[in-house]
């Protein structure tokens, strides 16, 4: 999810080309086309984004993680689907998340944000999934 990005005012995501002195240049990734993005907008890298919980703050990479278990690697339900079943849905895959903070329409940008990503297979999971082996390692090492 490196260098992908959300522009305020625009739908969908953006992949990071390059920076100028006043902009940076972003590319479509549902139509391919380029734009500038100017200072004055509020741009949102998706590493940056974390989901509001009763305990602690989950990063979206996670919550796109808890998703593609669910489907097992497919698309979730439409971002248009009623406010009922997205929170409905939502609350399987992530059963703490804070429901005085957390908006239908955030919940719509996750399932929007999660099938463009899934479409265009750039979710990819397995440098997480290294890590936790990693950990477990050491784990274990740690109290022989």
């Amino acid at each position: 999810m490196k260098g992908i990005l959300a522009v305020s005012g625009h739908q969908g995501l953006f992949k990071h080309i390059a920076e100028s002195k006043n902009n940076i240049i972003v590319e479509s990734l549902e139509t391919g086309k380029r734009m500038p993005v100017y200072s004055s907008s509020k741009v949102s890298a998706l590493e940056d984004i974390a989901i509001y919980t009763n305990t602690a703050d989950v990063p979206l990479k996670e919550v796109f993680k808890a998703i593609s278990d669910k489907e097992n690697g497919g698309k979730t339900i439409s971002h248009k689907s009623s406010a009922n079943e997205m929170k409905k849905y939502f609350e399987e895959v992530l059963p703490e998340y804070d429901k005085d903070r957390v908006y239908v329409s955030d919940i719509k940008k996750v399932f929007l944000w999660y099938n463009i990503l899934q479409e265009k297979e750039m979710l990819d999971f397995t440098e997480e999934e290294e890590t936790e082996e990693q950990e477990e390692k050491q784990e274990e090492k740690g109290s022989e």
